[in-house]
């Protein structure tokens, strides 16, 4: 998963958010549904605790980002960290109001950005996470190999029938996953006259499950993804040309839709009275800066190799010191 609207990170705009989650969040230690716009904080520690409370997503590259600096900020600056699981835009509400401290990765929301930034002033800018973002329509390489002109838009009805499912019933099946994530994909299908029908497996892992499904036997998909991702090194796959992006485009109505997704480097932000009391965490969230490859290596500890978060954070901080010892206050 923006001027133009979000979409994960990744900029997009989206039918009147149809597709995104009620605005509800959910604590991440499981305990339940939490609504952060009724209750005070979901956590109360005493006063003279250092305490950071970080957003985190629902696709894995969100979890790597706060896995590595939670457990830095916990174990290098003496923090107490809390992490609370939210989706996008109502993680833009959540830090707005001081429910959590900062979002470590966002894909560009440029109407919350306005809001909260330039308007209210209740939300501070803190720099590039090193990490760029594109979404787009990916089909598996295996596929594409045997049929290169698949990779591009106007080419796709021919292949319609070999994407039939039956969710999709009598069209070609585009698979999209969380319905939380923003969305272009219904306004291009329609926009472009595309014999296909958009099918959300419900979640990243579920998504993923599938194209794990379909390589073992090379079954063809076509699928809504974005880079970067470390499924790219299990299951090569190509981007399928749709038309080029332009902000002219990018303007329109969400419903009117026609062109690819955006690129763009990903996002941090602060709560701006946070700035003022985080001491050295703030420092560091702003320091806080890894490349593509850093990311997908703990990326691919979560979620290929299942090993808990704080693990893979770990391995990872033993394995790079000269990366984030940049990060840490000068002080």
């Amino acid at each position: 998963m923006a001027r133009t609207r979000t979409i994960r990170g990744r900029r997009a705009r989206t039918a009147a958010g149809a597709t995104l989650a009620a605005g509800v969040l959910l604590a991440a230690s499981g305990c339940g549904a939490a609504d952060m716009t009724k209750q005070s904080s979901p956590f109360a520690p005493p006063a003279d605790v250092k305490t950071v409370t970080l957003s985190q997503q629902s696709w894995v590259g969100s979890q790597s980002n706060v896995a590595v600096a939670k457990k830095l900020l916990e174990d290098e600056l003496g923090y107490r960290v809390d992490v609370v699981q939210t989706d996008e835009v109502p993680a833009w509400d959540a830090l707005s109001q001081g429910r959590v401290d900062a979002i470590m990765e966002d894909w560009g929301h440029p109407e919350q950005e306005q809001l909260y930034i330039e308007e209210k002033g209740t939300i501070e800018r803190a720099g590039d996470l090193g990490v760029t973002g594109h979404i787009g329509w990916f089909v598996p390489k295996y596929w594409a190999d045997k049929h290169p002109d698949v990779t591009d838009w106007k080419n796709l009805d021919k292949y319609a029938d070999q994407l039939r499912t039956p969710e999709s019933g009598d069209k070609g099946q585009l698979m999209d996953g969380s319905p939380s994530f923003i969305t272009n994909d219904q306004a291009l299908v329609k926009n472009l006259d595309l014999d296909y029908e958009v099918v959300f497996a419900g979640s990243e892992a579920a998504q993923i499950s599938q194209m794990r499904q379909s390589a073992k036997t090379e079954k063809p998909y076509l699928t809504y993804w974005y880079k970067p991702h470390w499924l790219f090194e299990e299951i090569p796959m190509e981007e399928v040309e749709l038309p080029e992006y332009t902000e002219e485009c990018a303007a329109k109505a969400p419903e009117d839709i026609d062109c690819e997704y955006p690129t763009t480097p990903l996002q941090k932000f602060l709560n701006a009275d946070f700035v003022q009391r985080g001491g050295e965490a703030v420092e560091f969230l702003q320091n806080f800066r890894w490349t593509e490859k850093d990311q997908n290596e703990v990326s691919q500890l979560i979620a290929a190799e299942k090993l808990a978060p704080e693990e893979a954070a770990q391995r990872w901080i033993e394995d790079n010191p000269d990366v984030w010892r940049k990060w840490l206050p000068k002080s």
